[in-house]
């Protein structure tokens, strides 16, 4: 003990040693804590943007799932109705005869072979007053149930729209009990509502817990008359369905994901304290205040079940714009705390060790200093002695030396206080959350590849007169086409090779313009042609060149959704290309997004509308065939896309420069 004191007295032997370390560590310490106090709030401040941002993230990959599902039960409805099986069998299956039934219950059955990510669908088809003519059911283990054929599902709104207007809807639909119990889904979609805290004292929706939220489609059937001869209905069940959020969750690695009818949790994977789906748990009701009422989209902490969650809750809507359920994402906030947690503890831990090492080189900093003082004392002795008249005292012997050593320590002292200022610097990166896999575009090819095999074995059995042959070479023709969307969208990544071939393209732009312009979206789009009569055949993939401008005239329409003019040109020139020219009269694009229409995933689109590949698809197709595709635009006035594509493809060199557009000559009106 007493060496230890003696080490202490003589390691601050010197005069003020112990203030000047005193001095030192309290200086490194306030720097340093505020330094770590300023670091620890931008960190907390930016993990909390994060966190934001993630399930801002993740509620965006969910709403593309969610329209994935979307489009594909319209896609079901939509085919069945413009099936010429269906059609042809219609009559014959309301007069109840079994070879017109099984007809059609086969071509339903083909649809829902392809259904992608399984799960509880049904597929009804009605006379036009509503009744059930014939139907299957997919049931969530996977199982094939017939429709009982006696209910009438006439009271639908869905199917009151599609009925009146003649025309396809698809959207989120609350079907009561009384429909489910015909089709024998009532018990499935029945939910125990579960006392859950902080939720509303009534329900949203009065029918909570007996009916089932649904993605529904409803398509008219038309007959050769053009008249209304049958409905399709088809929908896919949430409720004690787990298919699609444990999907969203998986592929999308997100925490957790629900699906709500109202306020009522119908479909979910967020766990109860007991480890059981959190099925009949209800809404908090200050966020029901914002996302049911309120009608805006919900991001921030919120009370879900039984804890804290960083959560995103979008409003669904039916085909009316009535919100009818909340599509739901969260983190549970405990994880985000402990990487709070974490952090504060690991800079706490630097801090302190800073700190200790600031004390530990005041030490040796601080005897350095005061070393000279020793003697400073001497020479103010030697001083004293001079003054008191001794002359033999000289103060030679401090020539140069201690002032000089003083300042020079002081400097030193400056030298090492800035050289023990430890700069903390701590940054972290959240992991790069990955990208949704293009897994969707292979999967489509396994239905796309079943309704090739049927509608071409439909084909061979076809005589060649019959009048139905054109429409059955229409689906394979289209569904091979399909295909090759598919695979010009993988080749846009792979920079595949092309399929050359000698091409008219008047002649397939004529074909594609005969398919587009049955879809709905052109009812009110008049399309005009006005090709050149000079035009030469071209080398090119012809696939790929469709694929182009049906995204080309698909977007056109979609900017006139008041109706408009639809012009497309073609004319050969300048010297050795062909120029094709696609222009719309609708919104038109602003300045500033001109210059990122060809980006991928850019698009203006609402969220989940678009995926803003298809310009940028289209822009490597045309560039793979050594061409250009320039925009022109104007807001309120309309786009113009100008393609240019050489007639001969070269094996090097570069696209010519654009042209610059003169009118075309032969000009026709297609209605």
């Amino acid at each position: 003990m007493k060496a230890v004191i003696r080490f202490i007295k003589d390691l601050f032997s010197a005069p003020f040693q112990g203030r000047l370390v005193f001095a030192f560590t309290l200086i490194a310490a306030i720097t340093i804590g505020i330094g770590t106090w300023v670091i620890s709030g931008t960190i907390n401040s930016y993990l909390t943007t994060a966190m934001n941002e993630r399930v801002s993230r993740d509620i965006h990959l969910a709403s593309t799932f969610y329209e994935i599902k979307l489009r594909e039960i319209a896609g079901i409805a939509d085919r069945l109705s413009l099936s010429a099986t269906v059609i042809a069998n219609l009559d014959a299956a309301k007069r109840e005869e079994t070879d017109a039934l099984e007809a059609i219950n086969t071509k339903i059955l083909v649809e829902l072979g392809g259904v992608t990510f399984g799960g509880t669908h049904v597929v009804a088809i009605l006379d036009p007053e509503g009744n059930v003519l014939s139907g299957e059911i997919v049931t969530v283990g996977g199982e094939r149930v017939p429709i009982v054929v006696s209910g009438n599902w006439a009271a639908l709104p869905i199917l009151q729209q599609a009925k009146s207007e003649q025309s396809p809807f698809v959207a989120s639909e609350v079907i009561p009990v009384e429909l489910l119990r015909q089709v024998g889904l009532a018990e499935q979609a029945r939910v125990e509502l579960v006392d859950t805290p902080k939720a509303a004292p009534t329900l949203f929706d009065p029918r909570e817990g007996s009916a089932g939220l649904v993605i529904a489609s409803a398509a008219p059937i038309m007959n050769s008359y053009h008249q209304l001869a049958g409905l399709v209905l088809a929908f896919y069940l949430f409720n004690n369905d787990f298919t699609l959020v444990d999907l969203i969750r998986d592929a999308a690695q997100i925490d957790t994901v629900t699906i709500f009818l109202g306020d009522l949790r119908v479909s979910t994977n967020v766990m109860t304290a007991e480890g059981q789906r959190a099925v009949g748990t209800r809404l908090a009701q200050d966020v029901g205040e914002v996302v049911l009422y309120g009608g805006s989209e919900y991001i921030g902490p919120a009370f879900v079940v039984n804890e804290q969650y960083i959560t995103c809750y979008r409003p669904l809507r039916d085909f009316n714009g009535k919100i009818v359920g909340i599509l739901y994402v969260g983190a549970r906030q405990a994880s985000f705390l402990r990487l709070l947690n974490t952090f504060n503890q690991r800079i706490t831990l630097v801090t302190a060790l800073t700190i200790m090492l600031a004390f530990a080189i005041a030490i040796p900093v601080s005897r350095a200093i005061t070393r000279p003082l020793k003697e400073l004392k001497e020479l103010a002795q030697t001083s004293a002695r001079v003054a008191e008249g001794d002359l033999s005292a000289r103060a030679s012997i401090m020539a140069g030396g201690v002032v000089g050593q003083v300042a020079r320590s002081f400097n030193n002292m400056l030298d090492t206080l800035h050289a023990t200022q430890i700069q903390l610097v701590h940054k972290e990166k959240l992991a790069s959350l990955g990208q949704l896999a293009a897994g969707v575009a292979h999967e489509l090819n396994n239905p796309l590849a079943t309704v090739l095999l049927y509608s071409d074995v439909l084909l061979h059995e076809c005589a060649p007169k019959e009048p139905h042959r054109a429409d059955l070479e229409a689906i394979v023709r289209e569904t091979q086409r399909c295909k090759g969307i598919v695979a010009a969208l993988l080749d846009f990544a792979r920079q595949h090779q092309l399929n050359v071939e000698e091409l008219d393209l008047n002649n397939l732009i004529q074909s594609i313009i005969e398919i587009e312009k049955k879809h709905a979206l052109f009812i009110n789009v008049k399309i005009v042609t006005e090709f050149g009569a000079d035009m030469p055949q071209i080398q090119a993939d012809p696939a790929q060149l469709e694929a182009v401008f049906v995204n080309l005239i698909t977007n056109a329409a979609e900017a006139m959704p008041e109706g408009g003019t639809l012009t497309l040109r073609t004319r050969s020139g300048p010297a050795g290309l062909v120029t094709v020219e696609v222009a719309d009269t609708g919104t038109g694009i602003s300045p500033e997004n001109l210059t990122k229409v060809f980006t991928p995933f850019f698009t203006t689109k609402k969220v989940g509308k678009g995926t803003g590949l298809g310009l940028a698809i289209s822009y490597g197709i045309v560039k793979m065939h050594r061409g250009q595709i320039n925009i022109q635009s104007e807001v309120g006035k309309g786009t113009t896309f100008i393609v240019i594509l050489p007639i001969r493809l070269p094996n090097l060199g570069t696209p010519s420069a654009p042209p610059n557009i003169q009118p075309a000559n032969d000009k026709k009106m297609i209605g």
